[in-house]
């Protein structure tokens, strides 16, 4: 063991004697070659430039020799080609004239030294050096090689070898017992430390080769102490080797010398495994790294030595990793130790990496910025795995604390010490992320969403305050992710069997407003912004996110209204046509707002979208919402609960559907290319009109001619079909009854009303002057006269007969007349057959 002790002294100061002598020889060349340029200059101080003389008398010749070029216009005049020869007496008349202008020679000589430029001649010479060549280069002087580099490690391997040959026969014969031969040892380590100490000044290099070399045996020797010859128990022995890491670390700091505290780093932390005995006690195993960590701590304060901490770092990380990974598959695992050594280590390192910067107030280094970051997340991922396995319950607690340590740290460093906002904002985006994240780990249900909605409107106004770009984007992957949760929220509170108590004033709503706010805040916090900014390939446009925020807003308002008034509705009402009532008016009443809101912007998508959100609602009004009066109508008269809420809103419905007509006119009565000014668009209005005015009038007959059926209303064919199924009877009784009814309004009321329409649209026509509208009045006419005999007249009753003819007939007659009455302002009008549109 003292053999292989002394070869390894020896291979560590021979290699760090030649590196020394190597680079002391490079020294000593560069000053020579900076003397030699220094006496070259001294001694030509004096003289002038000769070139700068021999150039000033080559511009007086060259302008005697080149007045040539003004015979040669007339020798030019004569060759039969006309084009290419122009051409050539210019460049020869304009070359000469830049030749006599510019300075001379130089610019010759720019031109000679760029065909010598070319660099072929370096590649042959680099493959051609042997190892004798290079040598040569490096060490001129042989002589001085010899007797300044290598004699020296020649003698010190030779003096090594005799000593260690020595000792090796020493022991062999018993000559030195154990405890001598550690005291060789260690006075091998303490000559070789004192030769490092004498030359410190004069030769630091070596020096710390010395001083490296010196330590090694010191370790090595009490590490065989304590193993091999049992000389100190394990206590002392570890106390001895926490000395020589100290002593080590105290003297890199008095060199000056980085190298020295990274070998002080790597004994230190190679200490514990030197005097292991196989207990594996944790305890006093982390007390020393956490010891030997502080005293990093402490040369950080005075050195900003980054590798240093880098590798203490990785070290403690690499260690403490491994026992908790075999601590964690035990029986009884140490959760609370684990825990406490994670966060030691975790505020050691936190401290190691700013200490020195808030001490000599500079600036952190990405390295430093990704330590820190690197060690926060390392420390928490221990803690999320600590804890799911002993208290799951307070993770999101200790997410949360965790941000708020962040968020300290940031405080301070800002307020106390000044620190450079990078490091303050990084802390920051730390605090931000494990808010974010505590959240959901602790929470359920919307205060996620209240939480991720508020904080993606604080990184949108952090990074504007900032400048920071990527917390615009952190802002936006915040708001998916709070739209992710709020459509969650709509799923487990409208869609759940748990009821939702409060009407409007329930927590599912209240987040829906919450998230509606936020995704307005951002879109006014973005109002100001119009460039772009980009980070990591990707780019934020604040004008395309600024109309995505607003149109996510107006949706969120539009769906968190619509479900709440649909679930309260159908929960509190009974008939579910009534219930559904509500909802189809929150829903026409957003619509409309919308459109008249897009109907003032100015803009041609936003016109169009305008035009298709008004005939889309007219649409779904006309052929699908006026069919739930109808149906709360026949539940009426089927089970004979009353209910008019679908009748009596369905009087609001008919307003919006007026304000979308008005709104289509005055939007587009002024585009000639618009497709409402079109004559098909006034046949479909005059059939909505028709189609509208027939359904109310069908709607009110039933209201005030239909009463609940009873028991004596049932039908026997009914009672056969449906037997003992007393709703079935009912609804099929009720259907009935409403059939005959409605075939009355269709025979007898449906040609008065289409009479009077007709009449309507005549004298519309002719105030207006419009051609089209007075032919849709006589195509309504006939229809209804068609109508009349072709289908009416038959299985209709007597009175209905009778009136429907007379009050026909006197409609047809006044429109007659008001034709006769008008023809010299209408027909004869020579403007009126020109055809005019209303629109």
């Amino acid at each position: 063991m003292e053999i292989f002790l002394l070869i390894v002294v020896v291979a560590i100061v021979l290699f760090g004697n030649s590196s020394l002598g190597n680079k002391i020889t490079r020294l000593e060349e560069r000053l020579r070659e900076m003397q030699r340029t220094m006496d070259y200059l001294k001694s030509h101080s004096g003289e002038k430039p000769q070139d700068v003389e021999k150039i000033t008398p080559k511009p007086v010749e060259t302008p005697v020799t080149r007045p040539e070029p003004t015979p040669e216009p007339k020798a030019v005049i004569v060759p039969e080609i006309p084009k290419p020869e122009p051409k050539i007496e210019v460049e020869q008349e304009k070359i000469p004239e830049k030749e006599t202008v510019s300075t001379p020679e130089r610019v010759a000589a720019f031109a000679m030294d760029r065909p010598a430029q070319p660099t072929p001649a370096p590649k042959p010479y680099v493959p051609e050096k042997d190892w004798w060549e290079r040598f040569k280069e490096k060490n001129p002087d042989l002589e001085k090689f010899i007797g300044e580099n290598l004699i020296n490690k020649i003698g010190i391997l030779i003096l090594v070898l005799g000593i260690s040959y020595f000792v090796k026969y020493a022991i062999d014969k018993d000559w030195i017992n154990e405890p001598a031969r550690v005291g060789i040892g260690i006075l091998a380590g303490a000559l070789v430390m004192g030769v490092a100490h004498r030359l410190r000044k004069n030769y630091a290099p070596f020096s710390s080769v010395l001083v490296a070399g010196a330590i090694s045996i010191f370790y090595f020797t009490i590490g065989i102490a304590f193993h091999d010859y049992k000389l100190f128990s394990q206590s002392v022995a570890f106390g001895i080797m926490v000395g020589i890491t100290a002593f080590s670390a105290f003297v890199s700091l008095s060199y000056n010398r980085m190298e020295l505290a990274i070998l002080s780093l790597i004994g230190g932390f190679a200490v514990p495994f030197m005097v292991s005995t196989g207990e594996g006690n944790y305890v006093v195993l982390f007390t020393y790294i956490l010891i030997l960590d502080i005293g990093i701590l402490a040369m950080a304060y005075h050195r900003k030595w980054l590798p240093v901490n880098i590798i203490a770092f990785a070290f403690t990380m690499l260690l403490f990793a491994g026992w908790l990974k075999g601590d964690l598959i035990i029986e009884k695992p140490h959760y609370a130790g684990a825990l406490g050594f994670a966060f030691a280590f975790y505020l050691t390192f936190i401290a190691i990496n700013i200490i020195n910067n808030i001490r000599q107030k500079g600036a952190f280094s990405i390295s430093e910025l990704s330590v820190i970051s690197i060690n926060t997340f390392l420390f928490y991922g221990v803690g999320m795995i600590v804890l799911n396995d002993w208290h799951p319950e307070l993770k999101g607690l200790f997410t949360a604390a965790l941000s708020i340590l962040n968020l300290i740290y940031a405080t301070v460093l800002y307020k106390k010490f000044g620190a450079d906002k990078t490091t303050v904002y990084l802390l920051i985006g730390l605090t931000l992320t494990f808010i974010t994240l505590a959240v959901p780990i602790q929470f359920k249900g919307n205060n996620i969403t209240l939480f991720w909605a508020a904080e993606a409107v604080l990184l949108m106004w952090l990074g504007q305050k900032s400048g920071f770009v990527s917390y615009r984007f952190a802002s936006a992957v915040v708001h998916f992710l709070m739209l992710v949760s709020l459509v969650m929220d709509w799923n487990n509170g409208y869609l759940s069997d748990k009821p939702i108590e409060m009407i409007v004033l329930n927590p599912i709503f209240i987040t829906s407003i919450f998230a509606m706010l936020t995704m307005g805040a951002v879109t006014w916090l973005l109002l100001s912004e119009e460039e772009n900014v980009s980070q990591f390939g990707f780019i934020f446009n604040p004008t395309q996110y600024r109309t995505y925020t607003l149109i996510v807003c107006f949706a969120i308002g539009y769906l968190s209204g619509l479900f709440e008034t649909a679930y309260q509705s159908y929960k509190y009402i009974a008939n579910e046509n009534s219930a559904a009532a509500l909802p189809i008016t929150w829903h026409l009443l957003a619509s409309f707002g919308l459109f008249v809101w897009f109907s003032k912007k100015s803009g041609v998508v936003l016109q169009q979208f305008a035009n298709i959100l008004a005939c889309l609602n007219i649409a779904m009004l006309v052929f699908w919402f006026s069919r739930f009066p109808f149906r709360e109508h026949l539940e009426y008269i089927a089970s004979g609960d009353y209910s008019r809420l679908a009748f009596f809103l369905h009087y609001l419905w008919l307003a919006i559907l007026i304000g979308f007509g008005i709104g289509l006119y005055r939007t587009n009565k002024d585009d000639a290319k618009s497709f409402f000014t079109e004559p098909a668009a006034l046949w479909i209005c005059a059939f909505l009109v028709i189609f509208v005015s027939s359904s109310e009038l069908l709607l009110h007959t039933y209201l005030f001619s239909n009463t609940p059926v009873t028991a004596a209303d049932y039908n026997e064919i009914f009672i056969a079909i449906y037997g003992n199924d007393i709703d079935g009877i009912k609804f099929a009784t009720a259907e009935e009854v409403i059939a005959n009814v409605r075939t009355q309004v269709i025979k007898s009321g449906f040609p008065i009303l289409w009479g009077v329409l007709a009449f309507a649209f005549l004298i519309v026509g002719i105030k207006r002057k419009a051609r089209m509208l007075r032919i849709v009045s006589l195509v309504l006419l006939g229809i209804t006269i068609v109508k009349l005999f072709v289908y009416d007249i038959r299985n209709a009753s007597e009175t209905g007969k009778i009136i429907a003819f007379i009050l026909l007939g006197v409609v047809i007659l006044v429109i007659s007349f008001v034709y006769q009455k008008l023809k010299v302002l209408v027909l004869d009008d020579p403007n009126s057959k020109k055809d005019e549109n209303p629109a």
